[in-house]
């Protein structure tokens, strides 16, 4: 018996990284699923693996939302876990990007997962149902230097989580947050470190001295998405390495 039995899960960003990693093992715990991403040829990839369902979803579209959830709905008449992952990260001190750089970090990580929350939150309030966890970062927890469209863009996804949670909370519907600190993914290596060494920046910022696995993060997902979590809305779940006690 699965922890996700019979729930029907959509997961944001499902190409690869931690959204490819929640959407597997939200999969083997029994829940049907549904990778969205504008990577198509890796979500249909994936999705045929592991056995969930690929749809092409740019999250700062609103038809393109209504028209996955309108699919997820008419398939299996009820969404249950929205996993918000999607999301980019681009360098800049706020002096120096322009707004159109600003704009588009904010459209995706933030727009986005209200964009997300706005389409499911009908069906699962009529539910009187569903989990919604919202990937932000240890940067919606902390200040920061040198990414501020990022920063910015993950404390935004940090209070919408809070605010949502509490225009859900007595319709059964639950929404958290997610931070992770150094996940080994690809976003890592080529955007978030750029170059620089891996071992020094690990043992100069994390005090468990080792990045995470991309699964370390789904096994925290998995929680928030399963009824274990059922008393937990409006939080921050920080999995870091104990950056942010720094």
């Amino acid at each position: 018996m699965g922890r996700l039995d019979d729930k029907i899960c959509i997961i944001t960003g499902a190409a690869r990284g931690q959204g490819e990693a929640e959407a597997r093992l939200f999969a083997s715990e029994g829940a049907s699923v549904w990778l969205t991403d504008v990577l198509d040829a890796e979500g249909e990839a994936v999705a045929a693996d592991m056995g969930g369902t690929y749809r092409h979803l740019d999250v700062r579209d609103e038809a393109a939302w209504a028209s996955v959830v309108d699919d997820v709905m008419s398939t299996h008449g009820q969404i249950d876990v929205l996993v918000n992952n999607a999301g980019i990260f681009s360098r800049g001190r706020h002096f120096e990007i322009s707004v159109d750089d600003f704009n588009r970090v904010m459209d995706i990580n933030s727009t986005g997962v209200f964009l997300g929350m706005r389409a499911v939150s009908p069906h699962m309030r009529d539910a009187a149902r569903g989990s919604i966890v919202n990937i932000s970062s240890v940067a919606g927890m902390q200040g920061g230097i040198n990414a501020f469209a990022y920063f910015t863009s993950k404390w935004a996804v940090r209070g919408m989580t809070k605010a949502a949670a509490l225009e859900n909370g007595r319709r059964g519907v639950r929404v958290n947050s997610i931070h992770p600190g150094l996940i080994d993914t690809d976003m890592l290596q080529t955007e978030v470190l750029e170059g620089q060494d891996t071992d020094r920046t690990v043992n100069q910022f994390v005090p468990m001295g080792r990045t995470a696995s991309a699964l370390e993060v789904a096994n925290l997902a998995l929680f928030l998405a399963s009824d274990d979590s059922s008393y937990c809305t409006a939080s921050e779940f920080v999995v870091d390495g104990g950056m942010t006690a720094l």
